[in-house]
Order: structure tokens, then C-alpha cells, then sequence
């Protein structure tokens, strides 16, 4: 007997990037989309948020957080094109794509995997650089097999696009994305054709997966065969299907946090979270925190993983030193070196996301390659000066020889 799901959900990630100078024109066209609602951010509403982080993030990327009731007025009354030449100079701005109902889906014709689509986010930073966040739920009751199976299928959906065979006739069946193509459509409305995610060697085939599922108390309790649930978890973490055969779970140790009836899994393109209802706590309190500050948390270091890519494909271009000098500097000093929260959970994902997303060594070897280009641009700053000050005063040598010619001559 496989086991059973109390509840589960999974947001697949799209990263796209807007070019920067065509970055208020992209906010403007979400605003003119009256699909499209500028999430508003409120103490007394989002107190998870309020308390999960530490001002600084909060400050940034939260920012109407701190707003008065007169200051979101006046923003209300802006037109907008102000609206989206003040949203641009924010940090990081959240738009919810408002859908008129919950999108009835299923993937495969015969037995077929029902889901919803339920939510969709747009999370834009001031760089740039924009995720797509889609909510998909599985039916309840369904089996953790299926939830395997699912992910493992829909985060390459866009990847798949055209090739219906090699993919076994998977589509999505909805009246809106009524086919994958429709689907890929939808995606190009509101992220553009992401030519600059290409140029930084963005994968952007396979969508990020960040999972959440509670099981049951019959399939998690304190009778569970470990070993074999520890099996099924790696499927999960490493986005495996359910027929694949794992023989040994100690390798991802590195790459997993426990507590009883509780795993966190990470890996480079995904992170999950498996519970059980034997803990209550998992299933009134924890889901909500998962895809609420824990998530936020989770895109926060996304942007940090695509803007390294993007600093690193600047540098090798090296057209512009001063400039690249500028958003290194400004990177390091506003972003690198704040802590974001004190949170006991948020502390120990904080490790896991720096760590599975390489963003230390990928900072490092960018410096690295900073100091390289900022000592050969020193050098010939230095050069230009010095080669300035021969003509100086070689200029000032032949003044002096004229006048001496002159006094002679006189």
C-alpha cells in the first residue's frame, strides 16, 4: 500500500529577466494589466513576514510594510506612469496574478493526474531579474506517488513544448490552457521571450520546484519503516519519478534537515518539505509558514544565485569597468553581508539555501575575477596618467626651450 497525503502543494518557479533600462516599461505593462495587483504588504495582515525577517529585508523588499495608510494613498492616487517610475526604484515589487477561479487541470489522458492551478505570483527586483511563481494543488487524498510523479513531469513542461511524444502525450487540459502551447503562451504574456536569461546561461527549460506535502498519520508514525520512507523522500528531493530505484539515502545527508515527523530536503534546483499529520503543528501551522516567509526567503537567494550570473557575465564582457565596479560594490555592501533573519527555523534554511544554490563559492570566484580586472583596469589608469604627464611635460619642456629661444634672440 503506497502512502496516503494529508495535503500537499507545489510551486514551480519561473526566472526570466527584463532588461534594466526596459525594466519601468515591463512594470508599467503589469500595472496597465488589470489582471495584474500590486501585493500590498501589512503589519497587521502579514505578521509572518513581520516577524520571520530582520528589518533591513524587510525594508527592501517588503517595503509598504512601513508605509502609513497616507502613503499608500497617495500612491493610489498616482497615475500610472508614476506608479511604475516609483515602483522601479524600489528593491523588489510582488504582483498576484488575480485568476477568476481555481484553473480545474489534469495531466495524461488515461489515469490521469488532476491538479489546480491557484495562485500565481510575479516577484520582480530592481535588477531586473523576475520570478514567476505558480501554485499548483494536487487532489486530496491522492498518493505521495503521484505527487513524485507530478512534479517530475510539470517542471519540465516548458522544456517539452512541441514534443508530445517524447513526453507521452502529457498536456494540460483546462479551459484556459487547454494544451501545453497555450500554457507557454500564457508565460510569454507576462515574462517577454527571457532573451537575456540566455545570454547568462540561465536554464530556464526546467521550472525550480519548491514542495510542500503532509502525510498522513497511517503512512508517518512512530511504527513507520524508516529506512524505506527515507527512500521515497530522496525521489522527492531529488525530483525523481516513483518507479525510480534508490538503493542507499546516506549520500544526501548533507543536503537534508530532520526534526520527528519533518524533512527538509535541498538540492540546486528545488527544495521540498515532508511531514506528517502525527504532528499537528505540520498541518494547521507549518504549510502556511513553507509558502509564506520561507518561500520569500527561498526567492530572495534565487536573485542572489541569477544576479552572480549576471555580474559574472558583465565581467566577462568587461566593457564598462566603473560600472561593473559600481553594482559589484553596491551588491557586496547592500546585499551580501546582511543576515536576513533570526528565526530559528529561518537560520537553518539559510545555510542550506546558501550552500545548495553554491552562492559563497560562486561570490568567490567572481571576486576573484573582480580583483583580476580591477588591478589591470588600476594599471592602465596608471598608465594613461603617467603617459598624460610625459605629454605635460614635454609640453612644458618645449614652452621653456621657445622662451629661452626668444630671450636669446632678443
Amino acid at each position: 500500500m503506497g502512502l496516503k497525503t494529508k495535503y500537499q502543494y507545489t510551486y514551480f518557479i519561473y526566472p526570466y529577466l527584463i532588461e534594466e533600462n526596459n525594466y519601468r516599461n515591463y512594470l508599467y505593462k503589469l500595472l496597465k494589466n488589470k489582471k495584474c495587483m500590486l501585493k500590498i504588504f501589512e503589519p497587521q495582515k502579514d505578521t509572518r513576514i513581520d516577524a520571520y525577517f530582520l528589518p533591513e529585508l524587510k525594508s527592501k523588499m517588503f517595503w509598504s510594510l512601513n508605509m502609513n495608510g497616507q502613503g499608500l494613498r497617495d500612491y493610489e492616487t498616482m497615475d500610472l506612469n508614476m506608479k511604475a517610475t516609483v515602483l522601479s526604484k524600489k528593491y523588489c515589487n510582488v504582483f498576484e496574478y488575480v485568476l477568476d477561479k481555481d484553473i480545474p487541470a489534469k495531466i495524461g489522458e488515461k489515469n490521469g493526474i488532476f491538479f489546480d492551478i491557484n495562485k500565481i505570483e510575479i516577484v520582480c527586483f530592481n535588477t531586473g531579474i523576475c520570478f514567476l511563481l505558480m501554485k499548483t494543488v494536487l487532489d486530496t487524498g491522492v498518493e505521495f506517488a503521484d505527487v513524485l510523479n507530478f512534479n517530475y513531469k510539470f517542471r519540465d513542461i516548458q522544456s517539452k513544448i512541441g514534443h508530445p511524444k517524447e513526453y507521452d502525450n502529457i498536456k494540460i487540459q483546462t479551459q484556459k490552457f487547454d494544451n501545453m502551447q497555450r500554457f507557454s503562451e500564457f508565460l510569454g504574456q507576462l515574462t517577454g521571450k527571457n532573451i537575456e536569461a540566455r545570454k547568462i546561461n540561465l536554464d530556464t527549460d526546467r521550472l525550480i520546484t519548491y514542495s510542500y506535502t503532509c502525510l498522513d498519520q497511517e503512512s508517518w508514525n512512530e511504527t513507520t519503516d524508516m529506512l524505506n520512507l527515507e527512500k521515497e523522500f530522496e525521489k522527492y528531493r531529488s525530483i525523481k519519478p516513483a518507479n525510480e530505484q534508490v538503493s542507499d539515502v546516506t549520500y544526501q545527508r548533507d543536503s537534508v534537515y530532520k526534526e520527528k515527523y519533518l524533512y527538509y530536503g535541498f538540492a540546486n534546483n528545488s527544495t521540498v518539505l515532508l511531514t506528517s499529520e502525527a504532528n499537528i503543528q505540520n498541518y494547521n501551522e507549518l504549510l502556511f509558514e513553507y509558502e509564506n516567509s520561507q518561500l520569500y526567503h527561498f526567492i530572495y537567494y534565487l536573485h542572489q544565485k541569477v544576479y552572480l550570473n549576471k555580474l559574472n557575465y558583465e565581467i566577462k564582457q568587461a566593457k564598462n569597468f566603473e560600472n561593473i565596479k559600481s553594482r559589484f560594490i553596491t551588491f557586496a555592501k547592500a546585499d551580501w553581508i546582511y543576515e536576513i533573519t533570526n528565526n530559528l527555523t529561518g537560520t537553518v534554511l539559510d545555510k542550506y539555501y546558501r550552500k545548495e544554490l553554491n552562492l559563497d563559492e560562486t561570490f568567490i570566484r567572481l571576486k576573484s575575477k573582480y580583483d583580476l580586472l580591477y588591478k589591470d583596469y588600476e594599471v592602465n589608469k596608471t598608465n594613461k596618467h603617467n603617459n598624460w604627464l610625459i605629454v605635460i611635460i614635454g609640453f612644458i619642456i618645449i614652452i621653456g626651450i621657445i622662451k629661452l629661444l626668444f630671450k636669446m634672440g632678443g
